[in-house]
């Protein structure tokens, strides 16, 4: 899977932009606030439908502008090439595929696989769970397909449930059965998951870091008890608080190291580094499952590594073959090799070099 063409128009400080992209390495280069970053974001929300760096799309559109638009041309087989159109005007946020209006914004996931490595990714280790829950649910929307239904069916049951609590918390439990049946579905999908990366993730992160992290996966709910059973237990503080308090959306995967979480313990290098580590592995465990070689965003690869784990870091990325985008404040750099296409980034003005 790679991105074959981009076509930017009103992201941040890029009023417009066109790309052709090979398969290969491409490096975006340019001073700090020309632009690149923003490229990349523009790149990311073909796959997400959100950026990297906010979870307000809105923040996204150009200053002055009332709308941004992405479209890129995707070749997801040999004889498959789609286009993914994505769009944030005033009357909200839309997403098409192959000329098809998406249901959910979960299944551009689907149709285009991106992933990226920034110079913030130890937030995927320092801050909360919701972040984790990202992180897993995108590899599973890769190795099991119609994960990607029973989570869009789950969240709309969620909030149905979550507005009864509000307004009327007597009749709350008439969608007990159906978020039981959904979130079982997905914390099974999550745990089979978290399992088969364990050998590519203690491969990975004892390459990168030395360091003997453990991932553990908690469900959301007690172990022991079905969710059905915690639903009904947790009836009385739902009801009181206007808010479920168990289920899959309440998971996480906990990251520890010397008996405590991750967090306490590691320096932000280290966290970074351990980040990276849950993101190769993610990579290298799609590839093995799926044959999936998602698109891999480096913004900034070097900032906050030294020399030995800079090349450490080199030769784990490398090994995924996948293709790769990679943004430089100047055009000499060759972490990665000889650039297949090079564009200059200046004052959100995009030019082929």
């Amino acid at each position: 899977m790679s991105l074959l063409e981009l076509a930017v128009t009103n992201v941040r400080c890029i009023e417009a932009a066109q790309l052709t992209i090979p398969p290969g390495l491409t490096l975006i280069w340019g001073a700090n606030g020309s632009g690149k970053t923003s490229l990349l974001e523009a790149i990311f929300l073909l796959g997400r439908g959100r950026s990297f760096r906010t979870r307000n799309n809105d923040r996204l559109i150009r200053r002055g502008q009332d709308h941004l638009r992405v479209v890129g041309r995707v070749q997801r087989a040999a004889e498959q090439i789609d286009t993914i159109g994505f769009e944030v005007t005033p009357a909200g946020v839309s997403a098409r595929v192959a000329g098809r209006s998406t249901q959910s914004l979960a299944e551009l996931s689907q149709a285009f696989a991106v992933q990226v490595i920034e110079p913030g990714i130890h937030k995927l280790v320092e801050e909360g769970g919701h972040r984790r829950r990202r992180w897993m649910d995108w590899a599973v929307f890769h190795v099991e397909p119609p994960f990607v239904e029973t989570w869009v069916r789950y969240t709309r049951a969620l909030k149905q449930r979550n507005a009864a609590l509000r307004s009327q918390p007597a009749l709350a439990h008439a969608w007990d059965a159906e978020v039981a049946r959904l979130g079982e579905q997905i914390a099974e999908s999550r745990r089979v998951f978290l399992d088969q990366l364990q050998p590519y993730w203690q491969e990975t992160v004892t390459a990168l870091t030395g360091l003997d992290v453990q991932l553990h996966y908690v469900r959301g709910w007690h172990a022991e008890t079905p969710l059905l059973e915690a639903l009904a237990a947790s009836r009385p503080r739902d009801e009181a608080r206007h808010l479920t308090h168990s289920g899959p959306h309440r998971a996480d995967v906990t990251v520890r190291t010397e008996g405590r979480p991750a967090r306490e313990v590691l320096s932000r290098g280290q966290q970074k580094l351990v980040a990276v580590a849950m993101t190769v592995a993610q990579l290298k465990l799609l590839r093995a499952l799926s044959g999936t070689a998602p698109t891999l965003l480096l913004d900034d690869p070097a900032a906050e590594l030294d020399g030995a784990h800079l090349q450490r870091f080199i030769e784990q990325v490398l090994r995924l073959q996948s293709q790769l985008i990679v943004t430089s404040l100047t055009s000499e750099s060759r972490l990665f090799g000889s650039p297949d296409a090079t564009f200059n980034v200046a004052q959100g003005r995009v030019q082929h070099v």
